[in-house]
């Protein structure tokens, strides 16, 4: 077996992963100490230039055989790392994506994996983005562990404080939950302390309202807000988040939520091939959910994106705006969301967005389950008007 193990410079892989896996560079005496014991090493040849630097080991396999690892940086470029087949390749911290690719690429003879272990502080870039955007975080081949400094047992309630108070707010969560730092671009700067809580049972007279986003390649996605009008507080107690399925297997997931009047984007109006020209919204309603007469807007009809951020910004600084603590998909997307260039990322936001709409429509929110208006009356194809 042939792998390779990388970090950014040649002298970081000799200080982090070299001592991790043969033990302290310039104790050659204790070379065997690290995670490959001093019995499994056939032979070390050094690297010329960096002193105490290894360049390749052997390593005893199970099977007889010998192992090769060899440590490189990622400084000396791409065409450093063209040509080998590999077994295993490691990147420890996070590499340009030319370099990442060609590291993926030295696998695809043999079948090998790849692992790349860093803190994400160079925000959402586009390795991140293979294994954190909606649109790859569903690949079959990848998988994503995020160690928090709550997996750290070996760090104390107080040592936690102290770590916690040393790091610059803007990379707070990068340090300590793996987050992207998103800097100024996050859309909801708010910890997600604030907004957690366990779930509870609400008063059968605190109204409901739902809010769905529609979607094939991206997801469909949909959000019941219960919503306290004594304190004008809204709790997120259901979410689902499902790509390339029916109205029929959505309707299907949504209708024992119950019937709960569902807030919906102005795409709604849109027709599909799969509906026979039957617009999206009227789908949905044919399936027995209470589609509301009119797409998502406020009550002066506009439908502005920064004004439903806005709202929901402020409910949650103002400690009015509560999700349950299991709903893990719904605080995926609130981590990542984000703007680039100003303007709001739109990928990996279903959530989101099915919550901004809910959000909006919040005074149609309701717990009778008195008729109301039809959302597309009887006779020609005609939209009611709100």
């Amino acid at each position: 077996m042939r792998a390779w193990a990388a970090g950014v410079t040649a002298e970081t892989t000799r200080d982090v992963l070299q001592e991790k896996l043969i033990g302290p560079p310039f104790r050659e005496a204790e070379w065997g100490t690290g995670m490959i014991p001093k019995a499994a090493i056939a032979g070390v040849a050094t690297s010329r230039g960096i002193p105490a630097a290894i360049d390749t080991v052997s390593v005893q396999h199970i099977s007889g055989g010998l192992s090769s690892l060899q440590f490189k940086s990622y400084e000396r470029g791409r065409e450093k790392w063209q040509g080998a087949a590999l077994e295993v390749v490691y990147f420890d911290e996070e590499p340009d994506e030319h370099i990442y690719s060609e590291g993926l690429t030295r696998t695809n003879e043999t079948g090998g994996i790849v692992f790349v272990c860093f803190t994400p502080l160079l925000g959402m870039s586009t390795v991140v983005g293979r294994f954190l955007s909606t649109s790859s975080a569903s690949h079959p081949d990848r998988a994503v562990v995020t160690a928090t400094i709550d997996d750290a047992p070996h760090f104390s309630a107080a040592d936690k404080a102290r770590i916690v108070a040393s790091y610059a707010p803007h990379e707070l969560e990068a340090r300590t939950k793996g987050v992207p730092v998103l800097g100024s671009g996050r859309i909801f700067p708010v910890k997600e302390e604030a907004l957690a809580i366990e779930h509870r049972d609400f008063p059968n007279h605190w109204p409901r309202i739902i809010g769905c986003d529609f979607g094939w390649d991206h997801p469909f996605a949909a959000v019941e807000l219960v919503w306290d009008r004594d304190t004008d507080t809204v709790y997120v107690s259901r979410c689902y988040r499902v790509r390339e399925a029916t109205p029929v297997s959505h309707a299907a997931a949504l209708r024992p939520w119950g019937k709960t009047p569902i807030a919906w984007p102005r795409d709604g109006r849109r027709e599909t091939l799969e509906g026979a020209g039957i617009a999206l919204a009227k789908q949905y309603q044919a399936q027995g959910l209470d589609m509301l007469a009119t797409h998502a807007q406020f009550e002066d009809k506009s439908i502005s994106v920064e004004a439903g951020i806005a709202d929901m910004l402020i409910r949650m600084e103002t400690g009015r705006f509560k999700v349950f603590r299991h709903l893990t998909e719904w605080f995926d997307e609130f981590r990542l969301y984000h703007r680039k260039d100003g303007r709001v990322h739109k990928e990996g936001d279903d959530l989101m967005s099915a919550t901004r709409y809910a959000v909006m429509m919040l005074r149609y929110a309701r717990t009778d389950l008195k008729p109301r208006p039809r959302l597309f009356p009887r006779g020609p194809r005609s939209w009611q008007a709100a």
